[in-house]
């Protein structure tokens, strides 16, 4: 007879070599113990939490748990929602800052934040995962949502289980993704892939910034640059439709540290003065497109950010990735350059039944902001 069993630990390193071994997820570097303690020593305002599921005390699965604080007009900045809905929401809500715990990472989109071994019975640990979350919600105080992110369709099937815990869906923001042609040995090869008037644009972002100077950081250039890294990044997201936290980019200087090549950060400097910069990590066969940072006075005369984009798609090619994960926000220009929306559920929660009953009901009103999809590639008759 089966028998499942959570264990909630306080600190990834309280989980053991043995528990790593027999969950075997390490080869996907978001489920590691080296990725997640870069995360957790690096961001102290974090409440970090690990649920681990053993099955006759074999583990079989993990979930990430963070918990922070945040103010709900950044999770209604990405949404359609009417001032009325949203006044109501905030009034709920406590109208300023709250508590939210998460399942997954705050810091990037995707599945991130929940693994399940495959010999398992998927249906029966996802339901004790759901339930130990909300054990740990009940001994959270304050504690007033609940997310669990970022779910693909093909993975709604088990996910959805959620929903018998209380939790109702959500669209949220896609992911884009580019997926790259096998072919594409160099950026002049992904360019001759392009229509005409998208191959201008990919022109005129690398002429208009070729007065740039580019540098692949080191370890030693995180330290010399870490406060104006940070600044730049924290530009960026102040611009962003949702982020949920900053990240201390410490969490750069242990990333690099780990993964060493695999991680990396491009920088870009005008007249010795640092204006830009790109990250990424290489897991498996894709590129993940992590934070970036410019300065929005100088992004108009050398197109900083198109070169950024630019620049993700030459990484992946010289990697031979098969797809690079843009990530979300500002999808528009994305597609421009090739990336297509692969949709993203979530799932949330009110702490206190009667109003998550009421959230359930607004959460059906919800539209995603829309954005217009270019399709820059040729076709076969075009190519």
């Amino acid at each position: 007879m089966q028998q499942i069993k959570a264990i909630t630990y306080n600190t990834v390193d309280e989980i053991s070599t043995e528990q790593w071994k027999t969950l075997n997820c390490t080869s996907n570097v978001y489920f590691s113990s080296e990725f997640l303690k870069a995360f957790e020593v690096s961001n102290p305002n974090i409440d970090f939490k690990y649920i681990v599921v053993n099955n006759n005390n074999n583990a079989v699965a993990i979930a990430i748990i963070q918990t922070i604080e945040l103010s709900i007009d950044v999770i209604l900045k990405n949404i359609k929602l009417s001032s009325f809905l949203k006044n109501i929401i905030n009034f709920f809500f406590c109208n300023n800052i709250i508590k939210i715990m998460f399942n997954g990472n705050i810091f990037l989109s995707g599945e991130h934040g929940l693994y399940i071994c495959e010999e398992a019975n998927k249906v029966s640990v996802l339901c004790t995962i759901a339930k130990e979350i909300n054990t740990i919600a009940k001994n959270t105080k304050p504690l007033h949502a609940i997310f669990i992110k970022d779910f693909l369709n093909s993975s709604l099937k088990l996910t959805n289980h959620f929903e018998n815990f209380g939790f109702a869906s959500m669209h949220v923001e896609p992911n884009m993704i580019l997926k790259l042609d096998p072919n594409w040995k160099t950026f002049d090869n992904y360019k001759d892939s392009l229509k005409s008037k998208y191959r201008i644009k990919v022109n005129k972002a690398d002429s208009k910034s070729s007065s740039l100077t580019e540098r692949l950081f080191t370890e030693d250039d995180f330290a010399t640059y870490k406060d104006e890294l940070q600044s730049l990044y924290e530009n960026t997201i102040a611009n962003a439709n949702f982020n949920a936290q900053v990240l201390n980019l410490d969490t750069y200087i242990h990333l690099r540290e780990v993964y060493h090549e695999s991680f990396i950060v491009k920088a870009y400097f005008k007249e010795d003065k640092l204006v830009g910069f790109l990250s990424g990590l290489a897991n498996n066969n894709h590129l993940d497109a992590h934070f970036i940072g410019l300065n929005y006075d100088l992004n108009k005369t050398h197109a900083i950010y198109p070169r950024i984009l630019n620049d993700y798609v030459r990484i992946g090619i010289e990697k031979q990735v098969s797809h690079i994960n843009f990530g979300r926000t500002a999808s528009e220009i994305k597609t421009t350059i090739g990336a297509i929306p692969v949709d993203l559920t979530c799932y949330i929660k009110h702490k206190r039944p009667f109003i998550n009953a009421i959230v359930k009901l607004f959460i059906k009103r919800i539209q995603i902001k829309s954005f217009k999809q270019h399709t820059p590639f040729k076709t076969k008759k075009e190519a």
